[in-house]
């Protein structure tokens, strides 16, 4: 299994020298006190050593061992017990978590690093924690000072894990179908009944205590979606002194037997009359829900990105190193019987293709951690509310376009490989089968698709939308920028699909349905385009400091407007055909 070595340079590229993060953070009294850029460098680098020294050694024979189910029990491989009690030690669970509760308050912009150093180490072990930040934002945006008294310290600490109960066997997508039951008690408590299904984490033997987050319908609920309300449902009951005590009744039915993230437990939950509290109000659990659906939304997209970055830096190495007839103008290594496969030019366009959308996806996950930075911690109301709008918008397409692509970028680091990528030692095989289950949970692609252009777009007339591209265009327009009147044309191309979209669906209820996948990916690439845009900028200035790394960026955006923005024609194209062609089917024809 090759090694993975976090790609510092290039996350401190980003997060300092595109973003100027530290310059925010100096604004944002939160913040202020907290963070600066050596503090950053010095979490990054840390960050670096647990993820490439601790976690990345356990992936592949956590690939091959699995998590096993054993009476309801369920053992995680060999070494990850110890390696997440050492990784806990670190306060890595808490990293941006609330201070007033055990938190260690840093900003989104350097958790989205952390995290893809955490999902390139190993997917499987990186789900764990992620559930666990996810239960705590919800639990912390909405549960009772008791609740969070009680709960979030020792879930910031790891010692307590979370999970997200959601998904039953006949209530996927659409929860207002769910059927767990919640009878309230006379101690405020509610008893739970039922049973959920694709619980990431719902039992494992790294933590102590589990806290489930569980939709469930009280028994006056109106039906549908409007009825759902969210409980917490530790596994283990916990005193009023915070000691654990009973075991609740929960169990763990069986674990799935999956394509992929296979140390990862996927679990069916059982609640049999469990103890559980209500997390805000009743019937308005969905809402509740939805402040960890979209952390996860984001986490599980910088999963794409981590599981390419992964996959480039093997495919790089192998490269370089792999001997395989000349190079089509002569050969290069004039010792050697053949040339490295670097030389060839389809090797070169997997590479950086790759490495273009790598990049470029680190880039924009910066970006949208610093909406949520400025949502959370900004002191202007104008400028939350701005962040707020961004963050709903950019949300769907930074979780489908950055697994999208990253799919693509890990089966071109496994062709890359030829016969060795289709074998395990090399590690290519697992990186596919693993990034390849995130298009579709934490709501799978096409129906994220359908919430950025059904909900975000043409439902509010694309008001953030053009908050968005504004933006873009302020970059556009200012003198020297680079790549300008191909950006410019992107943003264009963008605005007038939008438009054309929003009349068409005002007239054909499919059209939405039948575009919205190409327009994620339009807006996706446009997107891409901004942020290449401002990393050549930065090294166009800079070139002269460091002409490796500087020469390389402007390498990489050269390809990137040359050979990937034109994707966007065809996408356009695609989305004018219209939904004719998708009906001109009976079903029974299929």
């Amino acid at each position: 299994m090759p090694e993975y070595n976090a790609p510092l340079r290039d996350l401190r590229f980003v997060l300092h020298e595109v973003f100027d993060a530290p310059s925010l953070w100096a604004r944002l009294p939160a913040l202020a006190e907290t963070i600066d850029a050596d503090t950053a460098d010095a979490i990054l680098e840390e960050a670096a050593k647990v993820t490439g020294g601790l976690i990345a050694p356990l992936n592949r024979s956590g690939d091959e061992e699995g998590a096993q189910w054993i009476a309801g029990d369920v053992r995680t491989p060999a070494g990850f017990k110890e390696a997440y009690a050492t990784y806990i030690e670190g306060g890595w669970v808490g990293l941006s978590g609330n201070p007033t509760y055990g938190g260690m308050g840093m900003p989104k912009m350097l958790a989205v690093a952390f995290e893809e150093m955490l999902y390139a180490a190993g997917s499987s072990f990186a789900l764990y924690s992620a559930l666990s930040s996810g239960a705590c934002l919800a639990i912390d945006a909405h549960a009772s000072e008791e609740l969070k008294n009680t709960y979030l310290p020792p879930m910031y600490e790891g010692r307590w894990a979370g999970s997200m109960c959601l998904t039953e066997a006949h209530a996927g997508t659409d929860l207002g179908l769910i059927r767990t039951k919640a009878e309230p008690q006379a101690d405020g408590s509610y008893q739970i009944s039922g049973s959920k299904i694709f619980i990431t984490g719902g039992e494992q033997d790294l933590t102590e205590n589990i806290i489930h987050l569980v939709l469930a319908k009280l028994p006056d609920a109106p039906a549908g979606a409007r009825g759902i309300s969210l409980f917490l449902v530790p596994k283990v009951l916990v005193n009023a002194d915070g000691s654990l005590a009973a075991r609740n009744t929960v169990s763990c039915g069986s674990i799935e037997h999956k394509m992929g993230i296979k140390a990862s437990a996927t679990c069916v939950m059982n609640f049999d009359g469990a103890s559980g509290y209500l997390i805000g109000e009743p019937n308005k659990g969905l809402a509740a829900m939805f402040t960890m659906m979209n952390y996860e939304r984001l986490s599980i997209g910088i999963q794409g990105i981590g599981c390419a970055e992964a996959s480039y830096q093997a495919a790089r190495d192998y490269a370089r190193e792999r001997l395989q007839s000349r190079s089509a103008s002569g050969p290069e290594a004039q010792d050697k019987a053949a040339d490295p496969i670097i030389v060839h030019a389809d090797v070169r366009r997997m590479l950086l293709t790759m490495k273009a959308l790598t990049e470029g996806g680190r880039a924009f996950a910066c970006y949208v951690g610093q909406q949520l930075d400025l949502s959370k911690f900004s002191d202007d109301s104008s400028e939350r509310q701005a962040a707020d709008a961004l963050v709903a918008l950019l949300t769907p397409v930074a979780k489908a376009f950055f697994t999208d692509t990253g799919l693509d970028s890990c089966i071109h680091g496994q062709q890359v490989f030829g016969g060795h990528g289709y074998i395990r030692e090399w590690g290519q095989e697992q990186l596919v089968r693993d990034v390849r289950i995130a298009q579709i949970y934490e709501g799978t692609n096409g129906i994220q698709a359908l919430d950025l252009l059904g909900r975000k777009v043409i439902a509010n007339g694309g008001v953030a939308l053009r908050q968005f591209t504004q933006e873009i265009r302020r970059f556009a327009e200012q003198p020297d920028a680079p790549y300008a009147a191909a950006l410019l044309d992107a943003v264009e191309r963008l605005e007038r699909t939008s438009s054309w979209l929003q009349e068409r669906a005002a007239g054909n209820p499919h059209e939405t349905g039948a575009a919205s996948v190409e327009y994620l990916h339009l807006f996706g690439y446009t997107a891409y385009a901004w942020m290449w845009a401002r990393m050549a900028a930065v090294a166009q200035a800079k070139c002269s400091e460091d002409e490796a790394f500087y020469s390389a960026k402007l390498a990489t955006a050269e390809f990137f407007f040359a050979r990937l923005l034109p994707r966007s024609l065809t996408l356009e194209a695609s989305i004018r055909a219209g939904s004719d062609a998708l009906y001109g089917l009976r079903a029974e024809q299929f």
